[in-house]
């Protein structure tokens, strides 16, 4: 029995002889499957070929980034408080070195994740560290690998850890979640948005779409939704899905800007 990961997005499937006929997270509007067709790989033949990347953003924050490109190629933060350590959006390669890595700054308590299409093997990383996963249960259908680390939560916000909160924006998908970092070391707070909200090439816009492979976009009412979800929230800075994508500076009005930019394109 084998946990086959698809190739393309890098969601793990429950142990099996065979690999799935499809990745339904892949068949979804939302993402795709190549011109060349559905393919499948292994956590083992994954940790011959690839290592995480590590990059220290500021105090207590760091980015985990398989290298080379895997997947969708999102990066996952480990986020340290007193209270533990949040892994935040998930990737699907956990090796020896990462393991080690993560023990030695304190481990990780609990796993939140944006939406659906990073969910990966976030069980593995559940396992490996003793954590709880935290997913709203607006997506709980995606969830294509039960397991009992998985915890849902119904709330528009829900307090992860004293200065660490999940809030649901929804958009991309109905539960889709940011992370509300307060206790950041200026006490300006950041934030932590996967690609429920896109940072832009430069830092200085944000972007929101239904399907970002498929370019296609979401109406204004949802993007309202998200903008009036994060008004009431004090935060300074945005970590986005990707590599580079990061605004270090007067992130709220640049959300605002945004969003009300977005919303007159559509009308």
């Amino acid at each position: 029995m084998t946990i086959f990961l698809c190739a393309t997005c890098g969601t793990s499937y429950p142990d099996a002889p065979q690999p799935p006929a499809h990745c339904p997270i892949c068949d979804d509007e939302r993402q795709y499957v190549p011109a060349a067709g559905q393919s499948w790989t292994t956590r083992e033949a994954l940790a011959k070929t690839y290592r995480n990347a590590w990059q220290h953003h500021e105090p207590n924050l760091f980015s985990i980034q398989p290298v080379p490109a895997l997947g969708i190629n999102q990066r996952a933060f480990l986020l340290r408080t007193p209270a533990g350590n949040v892994l935040w959006d998930c990737v699907a390669l956990l090796d020896d070195a990462t393991e080690a890595l993560v023990d030695s700054l304190g481990g990780i308590s609990a796993i939140a994740i944006s939406h659906p299409h990073y969910y990966t093997v976030m069980q593995d990383w559940a396992a490996a560290f003793g954590a709880t996963i935290h997913l709203h249960a607006a997506d709980a259908a995606h969830i294509v690998r039960p397991d009992a680390n998985v915890h849902l939560w119904h709330e528009e916000t829900r307090q992860l850890l004293p200065g660490v909160t999940l809030i649901r924006a929804g958009g991309h998908f109905d539960g889709g979640t940011v992370l509300h970092w307060a206790d950041t070391a200026d006490n300006a707070g950041a934030l932590l948005v996967g690609d429920i909200l896109q940072v832009t090439p430069g830092g200085h816009r944000v972007s929101f779409m239904w399907s970002y492979p498929n370019m296609m976009p979401l109406p204004a009412a949802k993007i309202r939704h998200i903008a009036d979800a994060l008004t009431p929230w004090r935060y300074d800075r945005i970590y986005g899905a990707f590599a580079g994508q990061n605004i270090p500076k007067d992130a709220p009005a640049i959300v605002a800007n945004s969003a009300a930019r977005y919303i007159e394109l559509l009308a």
